[in-house]
């Protein structure tokens, strides 16, 4: 069956997904998925038309990250009950465990089984890591720019594999511990540094009673509160999916830090240094530490591309494909 002609124009396509179009959206994040050659060209054309009718602060990129079991997809969805509410169009990368078989999501269909199918306003995509290290796989940016496009917030919840997981502060905006109470997890991850990252803790399963406010202490009394990146404490929460209660305020610090992104005007400049670590954690995934030293370092790479702005992501990468390629060549 042939494609239907919204992919063919890319303006056209764009305009859909921006409209938030429940099947232009799919079929974006399915070419973003494919990467036979027709497919890469029609998604670097597709981003293009995107990158260039977005504005500095359009969407909210939130990362959601924690150990195993902490209850990341039950309060993610209640977070999504909560920005519904409030007419915000909301979309959902969940990053699953990869199938050791065929390759792709083994829990696919988690964050689905809690929302509505009849909603609009809420896309979930459910991607395989696909053995990444860092929580992420590689088509995690280049759907987050799809998904920004359409909606007003965007979550990505990582696969929760554990202290790895450090990919997803280079990629969104704003990035949620989520810990769980008497696992013993979050002070490993204090001593690893990894609650350095995170820009909001918060302590899911407070029906727990006695062991989630022990959590909650620890935390508290271990965590650095400024966070490096800027002008922001980072504030320890207390919430429950199960039950409904710190929902409401969990929502509202994220947005907060958003507003402090926002007002301070590094929006832009980050969300630039995000693209760059994603195409040079490409070339090194495919070229390795030698072919960034052919191309002067993972340093001078990055001052090129936060300086270079005439290209899509997709061609910025082919670009820097090919000058390798000849340099390796010659």
């Amino acid at each position: 069956m042939a494609q239907p002609a919204i992919t063919a124009d890319p303006v056209q396509f764009a305009a859909a997904v921006r409209r938030g179009e429940r099947a232009a959206l799919a079929r974006a994040l399915n070419l973003l998925d494919d990467s036979r050659s027709e497919s890469r060209r029609l998604a670097a054309d597709l981003l293009r038309q995107l990158e260039a009718g977005n504005t500095d602060d359009s969407g909210h990129l939130i990362g959601m990250t924690g150990p195993p079991g902490a209850g990341k997809s039950s309060l993610t969805a209640a977070l999504i009950t909560v920005w519904r509410r409030r007419g915000l169009r909301v979309g959902v990368l969940a990053v699953d465990p990869s199938s050791p078989i065929s390759g792709g999501a083994l829990l696919g269909d988690r964050l689905r089984m809690k929302t509505s199918a009849d909603d609009d306003g809420v896309f979930i995509r459910s991607l395989a890591c696909r053995g990444e290290f860092g929580g992420l796989s590689a088509e995690v940016w280049p759907m987050s720019l799809v998904m920004l496009a359409a909606c007003d917030v965007v979550m990505v919840e990582t696969v929760g594999v554990g202290q790895r997981e450090i990919d997803i502060s280079r990629m969104c905006d704003t990035t949620c511990f989520v810990a769980q109470p008497g696992s013993g997890d979050s002070i490993q991850f204090l001593k690893a540094g990894i609650l350095e990252v995170p820009h909001v803790l918060v302590v899911n399963k407070e029906d727990m009673g006695a062991v989630a406010r022990r959590t909650l202490s620890e935390l508290g009394t271990a965590v650095g509160r400024a966070h490096t990146d800027g002008d922001w404490e980072v504030p320890v929460l207390s919430a429950s999916a199960t039950s409904g209660t710190g929902i409401e305020a969990l929502a509202d610090t994220l947005t907060r830090h958003y507003k402090v992104i926002i007002d301070s005007k590094r929006l832009h400049r980050r969300r630039r240094g995000y693209r760059a670590h994603w195409l040079v954690k490409r070339l090194q995934d495919e070229f390795g530490s030698h072919g960034l030293a052919l191309l002067g370092g993972e340093r001078a790479i990055l001052e090129q591309l936060a300086a270079q702005q005439d290209l899509s992501l997709f061609e910025q990468q082919q670009a820097l494909r090919q000058r390798l390629l000849d340099g390796i060549h010659s």
